[in-house]
């Protein structure tokens, strides 16, 4: 059986997961943002509504007391897809995009990277939104000391920086690579 959308009820709980009080950047707005980027880029995908309903469940669960979200994020889609009755290879590579979202190895696969392109697309923003997403991103993380913070932060901000691409698809880094630089040895200057 083939890819089902969301029971009405199930978006509800997404829009109201990203609506949560304690976001500042992994909103509504993300998603919007996100969305406008795959509206863009929809062709670059091997499975388009694949790549649609990750990003809708990629950061479903946002905590950042845990280091667990993209896979209890990752969970909860592929509970979805089960009770939808999806074959269980869309539900395997749903939650592996879901599961890419947490940037801790380059993507593989047309998917995976463009759904990791966009998701990181924020970084290759003009620079007041970039700016914003900073702001916010500290924000949500209010409860951790300043100084292990920003030690964090440039920890996770040089790693972006190490890789030869931020961006995995051509598009991305013909659109974005240049300005992503800038933006995080900036924000790398300001954390230092």
């Amino acid at each position: 059986m083939g890819l089902r959308p969301p029971p009405a009820a199930i978006i509800e709980q997404l829009l109201a997961n990203y609506s949560d009080p304690d976001r500042f950047y992994h909103t509504v707005k993300h998603l919007e943002e996100c969305f406008l980027y795959l509206d863009r880029t929809r062709h670059l995908a091997t499975y388009p509504a694949e790549v649609e309903l990750a990003l809708w469940f990629h950061d479903a669960i946002y905590d950042t007391h845990g280091k667990d979200s993209e896979e209890r994020s990752a969970s909860w889609v592929a509970n979805v897809l089960w009770e939808s009755g999806a074959a269980p290879e869309i539900v395997t590579r749903v939650r592996d995009l879901v599961l890419a979202t947490k940037h801790d190895a380059e993507p593989v696969g047309a998917d995976a990277c463009l759904l990791v392109d966009i998701d990181l697309s924020i970084l290759g923003a003009p620079r007041e939104r970039f700016d914003e997403y900073e702001a916010q991103v500290s924000q949500e993380y209010h409860w951790v000391p300043e100084v292990q913070f920003r030690d964090g932060r440039q920890k996770i901000l040089r790693a972006l920086l190490a890789r030869g691409n931020i961006y995995s698809t051509e598009l991305f880094r013909s659109w974005l690579e240049a300005n992503a630089k800038a933006n995080l040895k900036r924000s790398l200057t300001y954390l230092a």
